[in-house]
């Protein structure tokens, strides 16, 4: 039952006017972003993964973090509704995309807000963060979606970064990684190890023990190869400057039904 494909969306024009929160404005070089998307969706093929490119979104400069449209669990997917009101039109092809792959589909709806970003499963722990794009109302919907399935949802505060998988992922074994600087309550998670570099708390988990992570945190690569991991380090430079992580640029879809 288990699949590897996962959602991508290519960087529309207007990448450099996407949303900035926590960080200041840099320029951005689009035609560099598309080279590193490029190469980060490589590392996912040559993983295999199956990447499935989601229809493009060009009048949405965010439009290439595709993780923040759906929520995942098993063969539900969960149609984002975006605290930031000029994101949510990205969820349309979206929910066509997920929808042809035989999804079960569902949806944030009004007045509830979620991104995806805010949203890290840990097995059957869902940890959803409760920050500027994702309120009460979207916590409790996604409870109502997934705890009938078997999820346990925990709701983690979410103070100092755009998203809760802006401060945390989790490795294979499922001890939550995390730049302590960025968290507002580490002792939320029951296994958790501190990460030097803000970028290295964010790992895409490739299969085995291969970690898909930022070129920008090689002191974190260092500790993960010393615990008996294998970094695989990507350059999303271009994407880090709109707040972008490794983790926002895919969606993973393991459990679709055949």
């Amino acid at each position: 039952m288990s699949s590897k494909k996962a959602l991508v969306r290519r960087p529309g024009p207007r990448l450099a006017e996407g949303l900035v929160t926590h960080i200041e404005r840099e320029g951005v070089d689009v035609d560099r972003a598309v080279e590193q998307w490029e190469a980060y969706t490589e590392v996912l093929r040559g993983h295999g993964w199956e990447t499935v490119e989601v229809d493009p979104a060009d009048d949405c400069p965010d439009s290439v973090f595709v993780e923040d449209t759906v929520v995942m669990y098993r063969n539900v997917a969960l149609i984002a509704r975006s605290g930031a009101e000029s994101r949510r039109p990205e969820t349309t092809g979206v929910e066509e995309a997920v929808a042809a792959l035989g999804c079960s589909v569902n949806r944030i709806r009004e007045p509830g807000t979620l991104d995806g970003g805010d949203v890290l499963k840990v097995g059957d722990t869902v940890y959803v963060g409760r920050g500027g794009r994702t309120d009460a109302a979207g916590i409790q919907q996604l409870r109502a979606t997934f705890e009938p399935l078997g999820a346990r949802v925990v709701a983690v505060p979410v103070n100092k970064v755009l998203h809760l998988k802006s401060a945390v992922t989790a490795l294979p074994d499922g001890t939550v990684v995390g730049h302590i600087p960025n968290l507002d309550a580490p002792s939320l998670f029951p296994r958790f190890l501190p990460v030097p570099e803000e970028s290295g708390a964010h790992v895409v988990l490739l299969g085995g023990d291969r970690l898909l992570m930022a070129a920008s945190a090689p002191k974190t690569a260092e500790l993960f190869a010393d615990l008996g991991y294998a970094p695989v380090p990507v350059d999303i430079g271009e994407f880090e400057k709109l707040e972008g992580c490794v983790t926002c640029l895919s969606v993973r879809l393991r459990d679709l039904y055949a």
